[in-house]
Order: C-alpha cells, then sequence, then structure tokens
C-alpha cells in the first residue's frame, strides 16, 4: 500500500467557471487545497494529478449528442433554443468557454480516485473537485454538467465488478444519481439532504426506493427545514450504518456536499462543523467494516466557501489520514484570503458558539426527522 489516502488536485481542476458572480464557484477547492497545505496537513507526496476523462468514459452515463452538445456550447457554436433543450444556458448552468474540457477534467479526477483506490494503490481518495450529482443523461441540471459520481459507479461496475454503496449528504437530494441506477440492484444510493418541499431539486422522497430489479436499493432521508446537527448526525449515522449492514458493498463513494451549514446562503438547515467532523468519521468507519477501507470521496455543493467550506473540506481529508485540527487557523492562510474574503474569515478551525439563536421547533423538528427515519429504513428493519 504506497499510501493510505492521496489527494487528487492540479489547477486544471479550477477551470470550470460559469461566472464571477455565480454562487458555484471553484475557488473553494483551491482555498482547501492552500488551508490545508499552510495547516501541514496534506504532503506533496499525497497529491495526485489528475487526468482529463475520455469522451467514451463521459458516455458512460451521459447520450452522445448531450456531450456534442456541451462541447458545441463551449466554442460557441450551439443556438441558443437547442441549448436549452440539454439544460444549458440557463440560469443555473449558463455556458462559458471550453465547458466540454473544464468538465472532462473534474470526471477525470474523481476516476482517477477511483482507480487509486480499486487497484489497492490507496485505501482512500478524495476528489474535491467532483460530487456534481444532479447532471442527467442528456440534461445539465443545477450547476452540474457531467455527472462524474455516476460515471465513477458505472466505471467501477464494469472495470471492478463492484457493489457501489453511493451516500450523498448534500442538503440538495443526489437525484442524478439516484436516477441513473434507479434500477440497478448492484448500486445502492443514500442521500440524506433538505426535505423537497422547500428546496431544489423537490425530489428524493421517502417513496422513491427504486425500481424494477433495483426496487428496495434506494434510500433517501429528508430532513425538515433548521434541522440542528444532532438530529442530522441520528439520522446520517443510523442510516450509513444499516444500509451498509443491508447492502454489504465493495467500495463507498461519498458526495460530501457541506451546504446544510447555517451559513449557506441557498438552504435552510442548520448544522456547524461539528457536523462535518462527524461525517467522515462514519463513512471512514463503515467503509472499514464492509469494504476492506475503500472509500472515495468527492467535494459536491457549498456556497459559503470562505467561512464554511474550506475548514470542512479540510476535515474530510484530516479524518481520512487521522488528524484532528483544532484552534487557530493558520496565519499564512488568513493573511493570504482576508482581503478577497466576502466575509470576515474564521479565525479557528471549530465554528464559535452560538451562530445562529435556538430554533425554537427543535424538538418537534427532531421527532419529525426521527419518524422520517424510521419510515425510509422500514424495509431493511421489517426484514431483520
Amino acid at each position: 500500500m504506497k499510501n493510505d489516502s492521496v489527494f487528487v488536485y492540479s489547477p486544471d481542476l479550477l477551470g470550470y467557471k460559469f461566472s464571477d458572480t455565480h454562487p458555484f464557484n471553484q475557488l473553494r477547492v483551491q482555498l482547501a487545497y492552500e488551508l490545508l497545505k499552510d495547516s501541514g496537513c496534506l504532503n506533496d507526496d499525497q497529491i495526485v494529478t489528475p487526468r482529463k476523462a475520455t469522451d467514451d468514459e463521459i458516455m458512460l452515463i451521459h447520450d452522445k449528442g448531450y456531450v456534442d452538445a456541451v462541447r458545441k456550447a463551449g466554442e460557441g457554436q450551439l443556438k441558443g433554443e437547442i441549448a436549452l433543450n440539454y439544460g444549458l444556458g440557463t440560469e443555473d448552468t449558463p455556458i462559458f468557454p471550453n465547458m466540454h474540457e473544464a468538465s472532462s477534467w473534474i470526471v477525470g479526477a474523481t476516476l482517477t480516485a477511483v482507480d487509486w483506490v480499486m487497484e489497492g494503490k490507496a485505501k482512500h481518495a478524495l476528489s474535491l473537485s467532483g460530487g456534481l450529482h444532479h447532471g442527467f443523461r442528456g440534461k445539465a441540471s443545477g450547476f452540474c454538467i457531467y455527472n462524474d459520481s455516476s460515471i465513477a459507479i458505472e466505471y467501477m461496475k464494469q472495470k471492478y465488478n463492484a457493489r457501489v454503496l453511493y451516500v450523498d449528504t448534500d442538503a440538495h437530494h443526489g437525484d442524478g444519481v439516484q436516477w441513473a441506477f434507479y434500477d440497478d440492484p448492484d448500486v445502492c444510493t443514500l442521500s440524506i439532504h433538505e426535505t423537497g418541499r422547500y428546496l431544489f431539486p423537490g425530489t428524493g422522497s421517502i417513496h422513491e426506493k427504486g425500481a424494477g430489479k433495483g426496487y428496495g436499493f434506494s434510500f433517501n432521508v429528508p430532513v425538515d427545514a433548521f434541522t440542528e446537527d444532532e438530529s442530522f448526525l441520528e439520522c446520517y449515522e443510523k442510516s450509513l450504518w444499516e444500509v451498509a449492514e443491508f447492502f454489504k458493498p465493495d467500495v463507498i463513494i461519498t458526495q460530501n456536499g457541506v451546504d446544510a451549514h447555517y451559513y449557506d446562503p441557498l438552504t435552510h438547515l442548520s448544522v456547524t462543523m461539528k457536523t462535518y467532523t462527524e461525517i467522515p468519521r462514519i463513512a471512514k468507519e463503515v467503509a472499514e467494516k464492509y469494504c476492506g477501507g475503500r472509500w472515495i470521496a468527492t467535494g459536491g455543493g457549498g456556497y459559503d466557501i470562505w467561512r464554511v467550506v474550506p475548514r470542512a473540506w479540510s476535515y474530510l481529508w484530516c479524518v481520512m489520514n487521522g488528524l484532528a485540527p483544532s484552534g487557530q487557523i493558520a496565519e499564512n492562510w488568513l493573511e493570504r484570503w482576508t482581503n478577497e474574503a466576502k466575509h470576515p474569515l474564521p479565525q479557528t478551525w471549530e465554528d464559535e458558539s452560538g451562530i445562529y439563536k435556538p430554533i425554537p421547533r427543535k424538538d418537534e423538528i427532531t421527532s419529525k426527522n426521527r419518524a422520517t427515519l424510521e419510515k425510509s429504513l422500514y424495509s431493511i428493519r421489517k426484514s431483520s
């Protein structure tokens, strides 16, 4: 074993940029990378350079016509009305130059992480630029052009004959991945997210359980708005352990969106950094028990790129490597980015106490989430 963990990164992954004002900003990947480096938590020999995905690899999931449309759009050669048919040129997913190439780098980074783990060169691999879970077979959606997680899962199935457990803790439902494998009994999807009653994409109910041979292999735990750390983690930990015991995967791939944090501008949940230390700890334990440690992690959502994403994603890497940063944030990082940041930068790894007023409905929300969890896992518990 060369490394317990590898970190897939290069500046090529930062070219996925819709505009200067778009909420999806890949600068967050660089911010996390530099925080880890400045904190002494990431060594050069742990960094793996990604490759671009080939068109054939992208077409493991996406239609050829869609891939051709993405390429033409990035070259300025796709008519507006045709682009809209593919979900391109919308407010959420505007067209930008060389979008096919930029998206191919992200897919390739996640496939690089897959190969390192599945070939036994590392137990764990992190591809922070990935996690674009809303992309569909023939359509862009929700800031996502190519769905690197879906491609990685199909790639693992075909190349490594793997049973794959996909776990998504983004505040938004992992719809693109779920629907891609909805009838596939060799892929199990678990998504813990804010209820779709208030939030894009509006899917992810407990009744979405799969279809055909895949029925019973799709799990959703839609938590109520304003859910706090304790309830979110209760839903996550119980569902992950029970689903893993039920499915017994060969490998786990996690999507680690961090937009459930209270500071995130696009969601309505109330978790803090406490949740983002626990999510990877539990994933690592589950991978050790069921998969020989094989765990691939991606990024995902996260739109407070200054106060939340760098710390939360750094925790993900640190937990992979048995590190527990605490106290003061690295001064070099703070000095480099303070004048650029749109918010005062956090001075410590932990959130300050009292970042929001107590939620008056906390007990009601917790009770409601427990009932949702029970219904989501009912088929497993009934058969056990």
